[in-house]
């Protein structure tokens, strides 16, 4: 006898890269050699003196224990500075900051915080997928808005205001925007400040990419009155090459922090001393740090815009983040099928938009994380089959 999973399984799936990459794992047992041109997942170390902080530190007998569930003091006074020197935000270290496994988790936490079932909740078209899957494991009802190309992939207010915004709670949002590459910008903020004092929604920012390909570091907390109705996530994952040691942040008024630490404390033990002490260390790179990471991804960038220029696909090259976005040529049945046919044929693997939403359906999208030799191998591999 089985015991059936929890009725709220019913709405989400194992996540597409989660299949996907179980997929390109057994084709690569098959001696297939799959190129990945999908994850985010930075290939590169972090800073040398980061590494050396987390081995020194994992030498001492005391760093082995149980931590605060705020996180130490040193990381948060780091992320407080690090957000003074590049995002021009005040932070209070005690309680305006909150470390996390990762901005991913704060989805979550954020979720089981602030929404009720049934509650409302606004969600951008095409997206990040875990906006939507943790919406629907709360039982939230999820109001899609669109971005399109047409409007610079920037949220319509007049459009999301057509809706019965009466219950929602949360708006998600993404700037600098994955998967599509649209900047910050200070009016942009603004404009989401405002909706959110008028409607009395509480808007998320979930902001990893504002260092990469990009000389503008913005923040939604910037805008003045902004922790009133705003949160910001954040992330090391690309910012300081450090995808696997799950180290995020969020930011906001105290009184919020206080709320999503009442669900966070009930759900882990604190995180690895030493992690926490290399991860301050990291927040101190100098600015050099950051233009070393992005000469790397420019080479990249090039090579990337080059694959999907011979597919035929339309871009705007005015892009940031570490991805590059394009829409594929009408002949092209579907991206699904697109991406699938070069996968099992050139064994080169590129996101299909549509798992960001049905916005991203005519689009796919290059990870810059697959170094410039690579990238021209796959290029070589697509010439072959196309």
């Amino acid at each position: 006898m089985i015991i059936s999973p929890a009725q709220r399984l019913q709405s989400v799936s194992e996540y597409y890269f989660s299949k996907k990459l179980k997929e390109i794992a057994t084709m690569n047992a098959e001696g297939k050699n799959v190129l990945n041109l999908g994850i985010g997942n930075p290939d590169n170390l972090p800073s040398p003196a980061t590494i050396n902080t987390l081995v020194e530190t994992s030498k001492q007998p005391k760093a082995h224990g149980y931590q605060s569930y705020v996180g130490i003091p040193a990381l948060r006074t780091a992320y407080a500075h690090w957000y003074k020197t590049y995002f021009s935000v005040e932070l209070n270290p005690l309680n305006e900051i909150l470390p996390l496994m990762g901005s991913k988790e704060g989805i979550m936490h954020i979720s089981l915080a602030f929404i009720d079932k049934g509650d409302g909740v606004l969600v951008p078209n095409p997206g990040y997928p875990t906006y939507s899957s943790v919406s629907n494991l709360v039982e939230a009802n999820i109001i899609e808005y669109d971005l399109i190309d047409e409007n610079g992939w920037l949220p319509d207010f007049e459009a999301i205001e057509k809706h019965d915004l009466s219950k929602v709670k949360i708006m998600w949002v993404n700037y600098p925007n994955m998967p599509t590459g649209a900047r910050a910008s200070m009016a942009l903020f603004e404009k989401l400040v405002a909706f959110g004092r008028k409607h009395n929604i509480l808007i998320v920012n979930d902001n990893p990419y504002s260092f990469i390909q990009n000389d503008e570091q913005l923040s939604i907390l910037t805008v003045e009155g902004a922790k009133d109705v705003a949160l910001e996530l954040n992330s090391l994952s690309k910012s300081q090459n450090m995808p696997g040691w799950r180290m995020g942040m969020i930011a906001g008024h105290a009184d919020y922090i206080q709320t999503i630490l009442n669900v966070k404390s009930n759900m882990d033990s604190g995180m690895f001393l030493p992690m926490m002490e290399a991860a301050a260390v990291a927040l101190q790179n100098p600015k050099s740090w950051y233009d070393e990471i992005n000469l790397v991804y420019t080479r990249r960038r090039v090579k990337a815009i080059d694959i999907m220029k011979y597919i035929g696909c339309d871009l705007n090259e005015d892009q940031v983040g570490m991805f590059i976005w394009a829409k594929i040529p009408e002949k092209y049945k579907s991206v699904e099928e697109l991406s699938d046919f070069m996968l099992y044929n050139a064994n080169v693997f590129i996101t299909p938009g549509f798992i960001f939403g049905s916005n991203g359906a005519r689009y796919l999208r290059i990870s810059l994380c697959t170094s410039e030799l690579l990238l021209q191998e796959a290029l070589d591999r697509i010439k072959k089959i196309l």
